[in-house]
């Protein structure tokens, strides 16, 4: 078996050797500086730890594993401009280190770059694959869309923001998971649970950033708390906030939300008091343990050895508490 480590150094091997591009080298610049800013490879490394769970040889796995990566870093260029970031790993946006229409552009190419490294796996599940990725690849569109909507509504339900970042963040890794597994030849029940495991992980994952938003140490994550409270964003914290405060709580929050004139550091300063008295922090930790412990359980159902599930077991840890 492989170890997280070492599949992380295949992947970025694969992708440090392969210069993605061709005339005009404009078109393809910002998807190699993309590419090469790094980032932890959460989802090519899921593909090829399923098939290894399943096939010793992991060759067959690699070019998805890196077709997953670049799609993922494609939602990342149209992610930041529409919301207006200005960062990403800690470099300029392709949008604000070039443009907006080259971002478009760029990112429309990965897109396409993304299949050409797919239709270079020879797997027998080959068209099954294929068909998860497109799946997950129009989920995470949905998903998208919601979070859009979501800004200009009054009102989101505990159901709905789960759902969101079900499509959003969670069908990736899920997706991630069932192809590698597939690849591996893996039957379909094992092949549907580390699926499911993949679902649970990053909604436990995404709860985990909406708390690390508000509690998180600037100095361990790598951001200033806060930035969700100051953008009005409907986190499962603020949703839920909402749903349980007392009439007062809710309508501060609520006047909170709607001052424009306020400053940053007094309204995370408010909203955060509410969210300590009401014990919101609590309740999120309860719910991240909760996907956390139904994840496992999906995992322990795998028809493979328990020894062969355990570097997927200390990804998943490692995932949820944010250990590099």
């Amino acid at each position: 078996m492989f170890s997280i480590k070492e599949l992380q150094e295949i992947i970025n091997t694969k992708i440090a050797s392969e210069k993605i591009g061709r005339e005009p080298f404009s078109l393809y610049d910002p998807i190699n500086y993309t590419l090469e800013a790094g980032g932890k490879r959460i989802r090519p490394t899921l593909v090829l730890m399923a098939c290894n769970l399943f096939l010793e040889d992991i060759e067959q796995a690699i070019n998805p594993a890196i077709g997953l990566e670049i799609f993922h870093n494609f939602t990342l260029l149209h992610d930041d401009i529409m919301d207006h970031a200005d960062i990403r790993r800690g470099n300029p946006t392709v949008h604000k280190k070039w443009n907006e229409n080259t971002a478009i552009l760029s990112g429309d190419a990965m897109f396409i770059k993304a299949y050409e490294y797919f239709l270079d796996c020879e797997s027998p599940s080959f068209r099954e694959v294929l068909k998860v990725f497109n799946e997950t690849a129009l989920e995470v569109c949905e998903g998208q869309q919601y979070d859009m909507e979501f800004e200009n509504r009054e009102f989101v339900s505990e159901d709905e923001y789960l759902q969101m970042i079900r499509l959003k963040t969670s069908v990736l890794l899920a997706a991630a998971l069932k192809i590698g597994a597939l690849i591996g030849g893996a039957g379909q029940q094992d092949a549907e649970l580390l699926y499911e495991f993949g679902i649970n992980l990053g909604l436990a994952f995404q709860l985990q950033d909406d708390l690390l938003d508000v509690y998180g140490d600037v100095h361990v994550f790598g951001k200033k708390p806060g930035g969700d409270i100051v953008a009005n964003k409907k986190t499962f914290m603020l949703i839920k906030a909402l749903e349980i405060s007392s009439y007062n709580e809710r309508k501060t929050l609520k006047t909170l939300l709607s001052d424009k004139q306020i400053k940053n550091e007094k309204k995370i300063q408010a909203v955060t008091q509410i969210y300590n008295k009401i014990n919101i922090k609590q309740i999120v930790e309860g719910r991240i343990e909760q996907f956390n412990q139904e994840a496992i359980a999906f995992l322990e159902k795998v028809n493979v050895d328990k020894d062969k599930k355990f570097e997927l077991r200390m990804l998943a840890e490692k995932l949820i508490k944010r250990i590099s």
